[in-house]
Formats: structure tokens, C-alpha cells, sequence
């Protein structure tokens, strides 16, 4: 049993209701969460390229706004990180680098301050030099090689984007271009059930990059040979394809900086006027934030409603946080967010849930598993037969979990494959999160489906196969930038947890919670609050677990020392602040407002059920 004097305190109490409340007001006016994802120095950057590459169409104003955040977001030592919140990296320091200097170059009427601008590119001169051996092009070139090795998925665009700013020369010479490799955008031209088959180094989720960035580096630099001429003739199908996968609004994937690299690209071609880059800058314009930033997305209303649903639910209070009516709006809208056809741009097949309502969001395995508990929690408070058109959404969501599994039993993110990309590597938090779907699924009195048995099976397996010898499971999307290799063994653990009851995940977890209660991304890290109220809520559902009355001393231990943390570092409820812990494609860090909220609602809520239960 947890430390009866935490979870009898009026601070608990009050920290609680206070973090519900919060959550409920978080609330789009419809009635669902979109949430507000961290502005991104690396996004900024990306988009003002895009925007001066454009030229003569570009808003002046929204490049000098984006500059002045820029300069105004620089890091002391010269560098910029993913986040405010985030150390300094080489890709954005040198993206930043690269695109104040082109707008100091190209069009100093749009800096606030050349003053400022010069000193801000001096001293991530300096910085760069220091941790690449120097600004060269072939220095970069190695440096950035040495970071991402063999996926080209972000090194490329990076390097496409600092050679059109003109840091390492003319761009219009064609000897510049050596630096960035020629992607095989020709390939883009086969079927698109043929990708898994060719080895490309750019999967469907990069394909506008792999298009644009392809094609301007043949532009400038065509080479000779046979690849020449086979590049030549597949211009026009393949820019085609690009048109044909561009979401509604313009934006890539929702992302800014695939969506400048497209821009960008086509705007070097003399395609500034092309539909593609037309409905691109759109979108940018339209993503620019006031303060002058972009974010590295737009935003992940579909994941954080389902985990906000699930939150609320815990402790069995969500039909009394939410009436019938709001029940039944988020239930219609998280229904009508499922793909039921072909997704046009990945091929997907129909099913699955992406993380956002917005045209560029595509069907993940993470949020499907996510709708499935949503839908299943709603259900849980209703006072009758579950309707049958949320069951047929669940069965269709599980179908397409199933099909997605990878030979060694765990389920990937995006695509089954060979695990040569984070696309479709297999990942234990994102397998472990399919097992709970399967058990909502039987909770939603879901009858037999095929291969689901069978599926679940072989997840467990691959689960206790990459369990590490000291009890903990990495993540694949997450991470932390106090560790060692920036994972985050804390999320991944806790989500395997609180799928399996490992219990020599929870004694690893136990293990994990510093003497004052906070968790990190691993032992002896600083702490946040979504990693300790991760911890709490694992922790706490194996306690209310058969498994867990073993362990009982040791987790309520653990349990009672986070629970006091998070109740003393948010000032009983009145104070969230977030930690960069999400990584985005090609591990960009961001962090999400709602995820403090999500994860102590949940963990306090589960914490206060196990309770009442004793």
C-alpha cells in the first residue's frame, strides 16, 4: 500500500483536482485537445530559407520576424538546441548559422539589427568550429556523417539547406553541390509497393525530400552516365508524384522543416512558382507563430486527446469529469479521425489513426493503440451495449496493428520492415502500448480476430528479448538529453510496465526514483515531472496487480517519495512545466504543454483507484 499519509494529505487532494481542472480547461473550444508543441529554433530556421529562397513572393516581414527570434533564442555559448529548454546541437546550430547568415547576405533590411546578427553568427562561427574542426563544407560534411551514419533521412536536407545559403560558396556552382550526395529521387517513380524492395536510403515518409532534394542536386550537378539520363527522363513523373502526395494545406507530414525543404529545393530549380511551392508557403505562412517562430509540427491533437482521455479516466472519474454530451463529441470526432481508406501518401492501408486531424498527419501505430484505449475508456463509462460502430472502428485499428508486425514480434511505428530506419524498426514502448490496445479491445467485447492471438504472443516474446540485463526497455520517440546516448529507459520501462507488470522492470523503475522522489530519463538524472508521474503510474499498476503484492514494501516506497515530488514541485497543482522529452523524425527533441498535465492526471488517478481499492 502507498504511504497512506501522501494519498490522505489535502495536498494530494488538491494537487489533483487542480491538475483535472487544468487539463478540462486545456480543452479546444469543440471540445477535444490539440495542445501547443514547443517552438523550434530548427523550424525557424528551415522556414526563412525557404521563405528567401522563394524571393521575390517571399513576406519580408515574417523572415525578420524569424531572424529576430532566432537571435533572440541563441544560447550563450553561440549554439541553438531543438527547444528553448534544450542543450545546443550541430544540426540546428548550424541551420541557425546558415540562414542568418543568408539573410544578412541576401537581404539585411530584413534584420532588426546587424549588430546583433553579425555577433550572433560570429560566435556560432566559433562554436561550430569547435565541435566540427571548422565551417568548411567538407568538415560539415564529415561531422554531420559521424552523427547520422547511413540514414541520409535529415543529413542531406541539412546540408542542401547550408549550401543554398551560400556558407560554402556559390551555390550556383556546380562544385558546391558535391558536398550534399545525390538522393535516387528517381526511384520515386516506382510503384510505391515497390520501396520496401530497393534500397533506398529515404523511406515514403521522407519522399517529398527525397523528390525535391533529388532533383535540385541533379539540377546543379547532373553527373554523366546512364544515371543521368534515367534522372533526366523521371523529372516529370516524379514531380508529378510530389504534387500528387501533397496534403491539402501544404504542409508535409504537418512538419515545417520538410515542407521548407521542399520549398527551398524547388525554388533553386526555378520552380518557385511551381502548385507544390505555392501551397507550401501557405502553409508556412500560415504556421509562423506571433512571436515569430515555427514549430517542428503543428500540433498532436489525435495523440494528446486519446492520452487525455485515458488520464481522466483514471480512477474511474471520466464520466464524472465529462458528461454524456462531451463524451459523445470526443467519441464522434476520434471516429471520424480513422483512416478508412488507402492513405494516398504512404500507402498505408486503411485503419489505422495518425496523430493529428490535419491533412499532412499520417496512420501510426502508437496513436491507433492510443484510439483503441480512448474509445475503450469511453465505453467504460457509458450504461450501455457498446455501439457497433465503435467496435468495428477498434476490430478495423487492431486488423491493421496485426498486419504491421514485424518477423521478430514487436510492432513498428509506421511500416513492417527490416529495421534499417526508425520507420520501421520494431520499438518495445510502442509494442508494449499494441498489448494494452489488445486488452481493450476484449474490455470493448471485442470477439476473436485473426492473428491476434498469435500476435500478442510473439509481442511478449519480443519484449522479453530486449528486456536489458538490468530490467529496463528503451524507446524508440522519446528520449533524454542528461543520458549518456540520449535515451529514455525511464519511458520505455514504465510503458512496458504498465503493460506486462514486469516486475524486473518495476524494481528497475523503483530504482530509478531519487532519494527526493524525482525521475529522470534514468537513474540519477535530473528529474521532471513527466518522468516521474511515467514512474507512479507503472509503479503503481503493479501494485494493484496480483504480481505486485510481492513487491509491495519496495514500489509503495518508491511510489510515496514520486507522489510527494509531484505534489511539491507543481506547487499542489498550480505549476507544469515541460521537459523535452519527445523526439521527432530524425531525433529533433520538442516537448508538448500537455504532456506534464496527461501523465500526472494519469498517475494520480490511477494512484488514488489503487487506493480506494484496498
Amino acid at each position: 500500500m502507498v504511504t497512506p499519509s501522501i494519498l490522505q494529505s489535502a495536498s494530494f487532494q488538491t494537487t489533483r483536482q487542480r491538475c483535472v481542472d487544468a487539463l478540462l480547461a486545456a480543452r479546444e473550444p469543440d471540445g477535444w485537445w490539440r495542445g501547443k508543441l514547443s517552438t523550434s529554433a530548427l523550424s525557424t530556421a528551415t522556414a526563412i530559407n525557404a521563405l528567401l529562397q522563394v524571393g521575390h513572393r517571399f513576406d519580408q516581414r515574417a523572415i525578420s520576424r524569424g531572424a529576430s527570434w532566432l537571435i533572440g533564442n541563441q544560447l550563450p555559448d553561440g549554439s541553438w538546441g531543438d527547444t528553448i529548454a534544450s542543450k545546443g546541437n550541430l544540426s540546428t546550430t548550424l541551420l541557425c548559422w546558415s540562414a542568418l547568415t543568408a539573410v544578412c547576405d541576401a537581404s539585411p533590411e530584413n534584420i532588426g539589427s546587424m549588430h546583433a546578427a553579425s555577433e550572433a553568427i560570429a560566435t556560432a562561427t566559433d562554436w561550430i568550429e569547435n565541435k566540427a574542426g571548422g565551417t568548411d563544407g567538407r568538415s560539415i560534411a564529415a561531422a554531420l556523417s559521424s552523427i547520422y551514419g547511413r540514414d541520409r533521412t535529415f543529413s542531406v536536407p541539412i546540408l542542401t539547406h547550408a549550401v543554398l545559403c551560400g556558407v560554402f560558396g556559390d551555390p550556383r556552382d556546380s562544385k558546391t553541390w558535391k558536398l550534399v550526395p545525390q538522393l535516387p529521387f528517381e526511384l520515386a517513380a516506382l510503384p510505391q509497393k515497390w520501396f520496401r524492395l530497393v534500397n533506398m536510403q529515404v523511406v515514403s515518409y521522407a519522399l517529398p525530400a527525397l523528390i525535391a532534394i533529388g532533383q535540385v542536386r541533379h539540377h546543379m550537378a547532373p553527373g554523366w552516365g546512364p544515371r543521368r539520363w534515367m534522372r533526366d527522363r523521371s523529372l516529370d513523373e516524379t514531380l508529378a508524384r510530389l504534387e500528387s502526395i501533397q496534403p491539402t494545406n501544404g504542409g508535409y507530414l504537418e512538419a515545417t522543416p520538410l515542407t521548407s525543404f521542399v520549398t527551398m529545393s524547388l525554388a533553386a530549380m526555378g520552380l518557385a512558382e511551381h502548385p507544390v511551392a505555392d501551397r507550401a508557403v501557405a502553409f508556412l505562412r500560415a504556421a509562423q507563430r506571433p512571436d515569430g517562430s515555427w514549430p517542428i509540427d503543428t500540433d498532436l491533437a489525435t495523440w494528446g486527446t486519446t492520452l487525455s482521455v485515458q488520464a481522466l479516466a483514471g480512477g474511474g472519474q471520466l464520466g464524472t469529469v465529462l458528461d454524456a454530451s462531451e463524451r459523445e463529441t470526443i467519441r464522434s470526432w476520434l471516429l471520424g479521425q480513422q483512416w478508412n481508406q488507402v492513405h494516398p501518401y504512404t500507402g498505408a492501408e486503411p485503419g489505422g489513426w495518425a496523430w493529428t486531424d490535419l491533412p499532412g498527419g499520417v496512420p501510426d501505430a502508437d496513436d491507433t493503440s492510443s484510439a483503441v484505449l480512448a474509445l475503450a475508456a469511453l465505453e467504460a463509462a457509458e450504461q450501455r451495449p457498446v455501439p457497433t460502430e465503435v467496435r468495428d472502428a477498434a476490430a478495423a485499428g487492431m486488423t491493421w496493428l496485426i498486419s504491421l508486425a514485424n518477423r521478430n514480434g514487436g510492432i513498428p511505428t509506421f511500416c513492417r520492415g527490416w529495421g534499417r530506419l526508425p520507420f520501421d524498426t520494431s520499438c518495445p514502448d510502442i509494442t508494449a502500448h499494441f498489448l494494452r490496445a489488445a486488452e481493450a479491445w476484449q474490455q470493448l467485447g471485442g470477439g476473436a480476430l485473426p492473428g491476434l492471438p498469435e500476435a500478442t504472443q510473439a509481442a511478449n516474446r519480443y519484449l522479453a528479448r530486449t528486456q536489458r540485463r538490468e530490467g529496463s526497455w528503451s524507446p524508440l520517440w522519446f528520449g533524454n538529453e542528461h543520458h549518456p546516448l540520449q535515451e529514455n529507459p525511464v519511458y520505455g520501462t514504465a510503458k512496458v510496465v504498465m503493460a506486462t507488470g514486469n516486475q524486473r522492470g518495476a524494481s528497475w523503475l523503483a530504482a530509478a526514483v531519487g532519494s527526493d522522489g524525482g525521475v529522470g530519463g534514468g537513474p540519477g538524472l535530473p528529474p521532471s515531472i513527466e518522468e516521474t508521474a511515467l514512474t507512479v503510474e507503472a509503479l503503481a499498476r503493479v501494485l494493484a496487480s496480483p504480481q505486485g503484492r510481492s513487491m509491495s514494501s519496495e514500489l509503495s516506497a518508491a511510489v510515496g517519495r514520486s507522489v510527494k515530488w509531484l505534489v511539491e514541485t507543481t506547487d499542489e497543482g498550480r505549476f507544469f512545466p515541460t521537459a523535452p522529452i519527445g523526439l521527432y523524425f530524425a531525433k529533433l527533441w520538442y516537448f508538448e504543454k500537455l504532456y506534464p498535465l496527461i501523465f500526472t492526471a494519469a498517475a494520480l488517478g490511477q494512484v488514488a483507484d489503487d487506493s480506494a481499492s484496498q
